[in-house]
């Protein structure tokens, strides 16, 4: 009975040998490289939604307050007092009073927001996108009129494109009506399309 006892307590206590070991490891090791790019892009596609959805809801609300103030709604990246073209960086949304196609700043003492013309009201701020990524926007400036239209006569589209892997590429379009649609991979080929069907591409 004794013996009988020492054989099973034996066969408990057995672990792995080196061996088994080595294997394991070596197993573990081509998981986690097989796994290692799948969740590098992974990473990027969350960013590149993100930005995406941040621009959605910042041209969203320049709209509606356009709407809702009856004023004219700029949206653009400020340079100092004025629009300049970096879209990269910070972009500002902010009220023309007058509803002219004003762009020029100048900022009171005070720290109001002000033109020297018409008095202009800050509404949003979207922080800078990633450095290296790009976002543009084809047209030099984005205005809504209190209509909800765009006032300079033509559709825009804003690309974004992150640096590390292009075809996760993303846009959204303003049509001239200032209807707000967001690019979708339409023929299955794991690119987002523009409503033309062209390839998303900063370019």
């Amino acid at each position: 009975m004794l013996r009988s006892k020492s054989v099973i307590f034996r066969a408990i206590s057995k672990g792995f040998t080196l061996v088994e070991l080595l294997v394991s490891i070596a197993i573990l090791a081509i998981i986690t490289m097989l796994a290692i790019p799948s969740m590098s892009e992974y990473i990027v596609e969350m960013r590149v939604d993100n930005e995406i959805s941040e621009l959605h809801r910042l041209i969203l609300t320049a709209r509606n307050t356009a709407i809702s103030s009856g004023k004219n709604v700029t949206v653009c990246p400020l340079s100092g007092t004025t629009c300049g073209a970096n879209w990269q960086g910070e972009i500002s949304v902010f009220t023309n009073d007058t509803n002219s196609l004003v762009d020029n700043r100048v900022f009171n003492d005070d720290g109001d927001d002000t033109n020297t013309t018409a008095n202009e009201k800050i509404i949003k701020v979207k922080g800078s996108s990633r450095t290296g990524d790009t976002l543009n926007y084809s047209q030099a400036i984005l205005i809504y009129a209190p209509t909800g239209r765009l006032t300079n006569g033509v559709n825009g589209v804003f690309s974004y494109c992150p640096a590390t892997k292009t075809s996760l590429s993303r846009a959204i379009e303003l049509s001239l009506s200032g209807r707000i649609y967001t690019s979708q991979d339409t023929d299955n080929d794991n690119i987002d399309e523009n409503r033309n069907g062209t390839d998303v591409s900063c370019g």
